[in-house]
C-alpha cells in the first residue's frame, strides 16, 4: 500500500468512526480539544468487547492472575519512587519561525533518521544537528529549531493541595497503571493466596502530556491501558518471558488481526532498569507502530518502592523458607491502539451492482451489535410486534438492536457499516411458517431460520 493510499485508508476509518458513532472528537461544539477522543455508542460497546476479551483471557482463564482496579490519583512519593518526576520525558523542540512545539524523535523518523526517545538529550541532539537539513517543520516548513530537551510527561493536578503555588507540590494524574499493581502487591499477597508465579491485571486510564499527539486515537492524552505485572523467582524470567510474547502474540491473532499485519521489534536502546524489551507492532494505515509492550523488568521496581516506603515488599517462599524480591515480566497494551488495529483490520469496500458496499468484517465477539432485528415494513403493527417479541428474547443473550427505519437495503448497509454479523428479517410469510430471514454480514447469503431454533442457531454462529 502507498503512503497516499495509507492516508486514504485513516482518512476513511476516522469519518466512518464519526459518521457511525464509534469515536468522537472530545468537546466537538467548543472546536474541540486536541488528542482527546469520546468513544460513541459503538464505539464503547467496541472498546467494551475488547477489554473483556482481555480480562477474560488474563484473569477468568487462568488459576495464576487476579485483578486488581487502582485509583488514578495517587501518593506524589509513587512517581517520586518510581523515576517518572525525574526521568519521565520524551525529547521536544520548537519552530523558531511558527512555534509549533514537536516531538524531536517523531520529527527525525518521519525525515528517515532514527532516534530513541531513551537517548540522551546530548544523543539526541548530536544526531539532530548532524540532520538539521533534512528536517522541516510540519506546520510551516521552516527548517529553524531550538536544540532539544526534555519535557516530562506528568500530568499535574492540584487535587488535595490548596497552596496558593500547587506546582511546586503537585499531585499528578497517573501516567501508567503498573505503578498502582507495584504499590498493592503486599495487599494482594496477604488477600489473594497467591504463590510466585502469579500476576496482577488491571485495565484503567493512564495519562500523558504528549507533545506529538497524533494519528487519530493512536497517541492520545488521556488513554486506556491493559496491563498485566506477572511476579517471577529471579532467574526465571527469561523462561515466564518467552511465554508472555507467545501469549500475547496469540490473543492478537484471536482479535482477528492478521499475521502478515504483526511483527515483532527488539528494543535495542532499553531503559537503565528493563532487561529485555519487545514490542508487537501492528500495520497500521501509517505503518508498523507499537500496538503492545512486553517487558522483562527485573526487580526496579518492588525494590524502588520497598526503599522509598520503608515497607517490605519480597515474597517467602514457603517451600524453600528462600525470601528474595519478585523480578517482574509486564504486559502493557492501549485499548485505543487495539480498537484502531481491529478497526483497520476489518474496514473492506466491496464493489456491488455499480456501488460500493463499506463493511467492518469483525470477530462477531468484538462486533459492537451481534443480532439486527428488522420487520420488513414498520407500518404493518403485525410485522413489528413479531419482530418485537423476537428482539426482546435476543437481547437477553446477546447485544441487539432493533432497526425498523427505511427499506431493508439501507438497513442492511447501516449494519454492515458498523460490523453486525446478522440481520434477521421478520416478513410476512415469518407469520405463517414461523421461519425468520437471516443474512450473513460477510457472504451476505439468506438463510431461513426456524423463530424457534434461533436462539440456538446464533449460540452456534457467534
Amino acid at each position: 500500500m502507498s503512503h497516499k493510499e495509507s492516508e486514504n485508508l485513516l482518512d476513511k476509518i476516522v469519518s466512518l468512526c464519526k459518521r457511525r458513532g464509534f469515536v468522537f472528537p472530545s468537546s466537538e461544539i467548543y472546536d474541540g480539544f486536541t488528542a482527546v477522543y469520546d468513544f460513541g455508542p459503538y464505539g464503547v460497546e467496541l472498546a467494551n468487547n475488547i477489554k473483556q476479551a482481555w480480562w477474560k483471557t488474563m484473569t477468568q482463564y487462568r488459576d495464576d492472575i487476579v485483578g486488581l482496579d487502582a485509583a488514578i490519583f495517587m501518593s506524589p512519593k509513587i512517581w517520586e519512587a518510581s523515576g517518572h518526576v525525574k526521568g519521565f520525558s520524551d525529547p521536544l523542540t520548537e519552530c523558531k519561525k511558527c512555534h509549533t512545539r514537536l516531538r524531536l524523535d517523531a520529527l527525525l523518523e518521519e525525515a528517515g533518521i532514527f532516534a530513541d526517545e531513551k537517548m540522551s538529550e546530548e544523543e539526541i541532539n548530536q544526531i539532530f544537528n548532524k540532520n538539521i537539513k533534512k528536517i522541516k517543520c510540519p506546520t510551516c516548513g521552516a527548517a529553524d529549531f531550538t536544540p532539544g530537551k526534555k519535557f516530562n510527561l506528568l500530568v499535574q493536578s492540584n487535587l488535595g493541595n490548596f497552596t496558593n503555588d500547587w506546582t511546586k507540590a503537585p499531585t499528578y494524574l497517573r501516567g501508567e497503571t503498573c505503578q498502582g499493581i507495584y504499590v498493592n502487591f503486599k495487599n494482594v499477597m496477604d488477600t489473594a493466596r497467591v504463590k510466585i508465579p502469579f500476576g496482577v491485571a488491571q485495565i484503567g486510564k493512564a495519562f500523558r502530556n504528549e507533545i506529538t499527539a497524533r494519528q487519530f486515537i493512536f497517541r492520545t492524552r488521556e488513554f486506556e491501558q491493559m496491563e498485566m505485572q506477572y511476579f517471577v523467582k529471579p532467574g526465571d524470567d527469561q523462561k515466564y518471558y518467552e511465554e508472555w510474547k507467545a501469549t500475547r502474540w496469540k490473543f492478537y491473532l484471536d482479535l482477528g488481526l492478521s499475521e502478515k499485519n504483526l511483527k515483532w521489534h527488539k528494543h535495542e536502546n532499553l531503559v537503565f532498569y528493563a532487561k529485555e524489551a519487545y514490542d508487537i507492532e501492528y500495520n497500521f494505515p501509517f505503518g508498523f507502530k507499537e500496538l503492545e509492550g512486553v517487558h522483562a523488568r527485573g526487580d526496579y521496581d518492588l525494590v524502588q518502592h520497598g526503599k522509598s516506603s520503608g515497607q517490605e515488599l519480597s515474597y517467602l517462599d514457603p517451600a524453600t523458607n528462600e525470601r528474595y524480591v519478585p523480578h517482574v515480566i509486564e504486559t502493557s497494551a492501549g485499548v485505543g491502539r487495539t480498537l484502531l488495529a481491529v478497526l483497520t483490520e476489518a474496514y473492506r469496500e466491496e464493489e456491488l451492482a455499480g456501488e460500493t458496499r463499506i463493511v467492518l468484517k469483525l470477530a462477531p465477539k468484538l462486533a459492537p451489535i451481534k443480532i439486527a432485528v428488522f420487520p420488513l415494513l414498520k407500518n404493518k403493527p403485525e410485522l413489528v410486534k413479531k419482530a418485537r417479541a423476537i428482539y426482546d428474547v435476543l437481547k437477553l443473550n446477546w447485544r441487539c438492536e432493533f432497526d425498523d427505519n427505511g427499506n431493508i437495503g439501507k438497513r442492511y448497509r447501516r449494519q454492515d457499516e458498523i460490523g453486525t454479523p446478522y440481520c434477521l428479517t421478520i416478513d410476512f410469510d415469518s407469520l405463517e411458517d414461523g421461519a425468520a430471514t437471516v443474512r450473513d454480514r460477510d457472504t451476505m447469503k439468506q438463510e431461513r431460520v426456524d423463530i424457534a431454533e434461533l436462539e440456538n442457531f446464533f449460540r452456534k454462529k457467534i
